[in-house]
């Protein structure tokens, strides 16, 4: 039987509670005689019927009040205060019932006081010593785990009294980096210092703290989480101030450590100018709109107040995911119904639908998120990168120079600097091809922004560590020295947005990254902030292994952000702007025919072998291991010399005109 409730009807217990609620009425009237020396129960019968009355006027007083909704077990100050309330109510009813008796006693008005004060002790102490009561049944049990709470602000003291009546943990302590708190009680629970946390954690036995610090800065909660790691607790906390909307701190708002709060980044404000300047009141487009950056980009576009936004993806059911939401958003957002949601299901590298959208939606912006990014991946489908990650960027981009976009921003990739592998290279070529035609004077303004790995995308390392460590281990590293550079997808997104509205054509923008983070520290942070211990050759006894599992085809040790050293800033901090060589519209227009071809050909050698002409410093990495690239000769043969004159004669009747005005 759970003890939160008794089994009886709520109507029922009502019923009880107002039997009790006048019976103390007239017991702390007979009290009241009793402290006075007067005789209670020798009065006048209509005494007796003008105290029944007020009792039961005081009665529907308190259910008119709402006394009866609140649940005993729940009551807090609110409940306090309608108990103050209705026994103010009852006192003035009996003044009023006192005053029409007229006997000798009537003149003595110090009865009134006493009265109230005995009432107000008898219905509202027997309701909080019931609560209390219930509550140490309820812990007896079903025990509460022990907590701590580390931050004893207000949020701190929210998330305390959810804790305190809910039935799973039990606060034992606070928290807090003031020395102004230090010694205080806040609701019973004493506040520490973080100095004290090792001897509470084992007194208590403690098994997780919860943050409760939201106004803290990133960098705030990067030198905590510091401090707290080699604890053997599992750390999570409440959302930042922009998540609590309600204003509320509660259980279900628990959650996992933010990684960004491990990078200790603090976002810099953006400048609205920027914000605004390719997207207000204009027709914006996302390519890639269903993932991870452009699905961000989205979120974050509607909030300037476009005129409209056509999002555009192969992936059908990421589509209609952000269709949906989007549509959703635009009821909280200022003038959202003035905002026009498109979704077009379709592939960047069919020329009639890109060019029949651009025109048809009147695009003024456009944001092409739209790529093949896993290095894995596209290292074993190398024609199918090529194809999406190069002519699919060449065709958007020359649809938009025909029906003269303003602004076309290409999201590109630190891994596309010296790249080691396949995606790195095709997405290289493709910031080629906007800087080639951005050379030509073009009026729509090409220009690209580079940056490392987003958290929480598609493939991010966060959420694989932290299924792996759900799940007891082992958490798989391919490297003990690999690093990378992280940025969250929210400052990715915003930053992309201000550097294309500061494009003059052929711009290479790069996002300050900060420092690059081992990945290896990554993972024991992680393990250690989820309340665990690394096994490893110096600790046997963890809990958690970590296994390298050897880098893999096209991954390097620690990715770049810049080719050269020809690097200036921009009116924004955390943008940078990159001079970097490329190569003439008549060099890659000859290189992108014969790369075609090889596409059709699906001569994988040939791919190679071009897109290291077409890149400087492009060294594949790790061994080259094509099923189809060893089988061309011997398979083909006479038919694929007869599938490449073919070809030849395709590519000349249709593909020309991709790379010709």
């Amino acid at each position: 039987m759970d003890l939160k409730t008794i089994p009886l009807s709520r109507s029922v217990k009502q019923i009880l509670m107002m039997l009790a609620d006048a019976f103390m009425i007239v017991t702390a009237l007979a009290l009241s005689y009793a402290l006075l020396d007067k005789d209670f129960f020798g009065q006048e019968q209509r005494f007796y019927f003008y105290l029944s009355l007020a009792t039961t006027v005081s009665i529907l007083v308190f259910i008119r009040i709402g006394l009866y909704r609140a649940l005993v077990l729940y009551m807090g100050l609110q409940s306090g205060f309608l108990i103050l309330q209705g026994v103010t109510v009852a006192s003035s009813l009996f003044a009023a019932s006192y005053f029409f008796v007229k006997t000798p006693e009537s003149s003595d008005l110090s009865i009134l006081p006493i009265f109230w004060m005995i009432a107000l002790l008898l219905i509202g102490g027997v309701r909080f010593l019931a609560k209390v009561l219930l509550q140490s049944l309820i812990q007896n049990f079903r025990p509460k785990e022990p907590v701590i709470i580390y931050g004893a602000g207000s949020s701190g003291m929210q998330l305390l009294v959810a804790l305190q009546n809910g039935d799973q943990y039990l606060p034992v302590a606070f928290v807090d980096d003031s020395h102004n708190m230090l010694g205080n009680t806040v609701h019973g629970i004493r506040v520490y210092s973080p100095n004290s946390l090792y001897e509470l954690i084992e007194s208590y036995s403690v098994r997780q703290i919860f943050l409760a610090i939201p106004s803290a800065t990133h960098g705030e909660r990067k030198e905590i989480l510091n401090r707290l790691e080699h604890l053997p607790v599992h750390v999570k906390t409440v959302p930042d101030l922009f998540d609590m909307v309600s204003g509320k701190v509660g259980v279900d708002e628990i959650r996992e450590i933010d990684i960004e709060d491990l990078l200790g980044r603090d976002i810099v404000p953006p400048n609205p100018e920027l914000l605004g300047a390719c997207i207000t009141g204009q027709s914006v487009m996302v390519t890639g709109a269903g993932g991870s950056i452009g699905s961000e980009l989205c979120r974050q576009i509607i909030e300037i107040n476009p005129y409209r936004l056509v999002l555009l993806d192969s992936f059908e059911f990421g589509l209609y995911k952000l269709e949906a939401e989007l549509v959703k958003k635009l009821q909280s957002v200022e003038g959202g119904d003035r905002i026009e949601i498109v979704a077009l299901l379709g592939s960047i590298g069919n020329r009639l639908q890109m060019e029949n959208a651009i025109e048809t939606f009147e695009v003024d912006t456009l944001y092409h998120a739209a790529a093949y990014k896993q290095v894995p991946m596209v290292e074993k489908n190398v024609v199918e990168g090529v194809q999406n990650n190069i002519f699919g960027t060449l065709v958007s981009a020359q649809a938009a120079e025909k029906f003269k976009v303003k602004n076309f921003v290409l999201i590109s990739t630190d891994k596309a600097v010296r790249p080691t592998n396949v995606m790195g290279a095709t997405k290289r070529f493709a910031e080629q091809v906007l800087q080639a035609l951005a050379a030509r004077k073009s009026l729509t303004k090409f220009s690209m922004v580079r940056f490392g790995n987003v958290l929480g995308s598609s493939g991010s390392v966060v959420p694989l560590f932290r299924h792996q460590i759900s799940i007891g281990g082992p958490v798989t590293v391919t490297h003990p020295e690999v690093t990378r550079y992280f940025m969250t997808v929210q400052e990715a997104a915003q930053l992309v947005i201000q550097a294309g509205s500061m494009a003059s054509g052929g711009d290479v923008f790069v996002l300050d990254m900060h420092e690059p983070i081992k990945i290896i520290d990554l993972a024991r942070k992680m393990v250690h902030l989820m309340g665990y211990e690394v096994k490893d050759e110096n600790s046997y006894r963890g809990d958690i292994a970590i296994e390298y599992t050897g880098l893999r085809p096209g991954e390097k040790l620690y990715e770049e952000l810049l080719i050269g050293e020809s690097v200036t800033g921009t009116e924004h901090p955390k943008i940078l702007r990159a001079e970097e060589e490329t190569l003439s519209w008549g060099d890659l227009e000859s290189l992108l025919n014969k790369m075609d071809l090889a596409c059709k050909q699906i001569d994988l050698k040939e791919i190679r072998k071009l897109l290291k002409e077409a890149v400087a410093g492009f060294e594949p990495n790790g061994e080259v291991n094509d099923r189809l690239l060893a089988e061309d000769a011997t398979k083909l043969g006479a038919e694929g010399e007869s599938l490449a004159q073919e070809t030849k004669v395709t590519n000349s009747m249709k593909v020309t005109p991709l790379f010709k005005d």
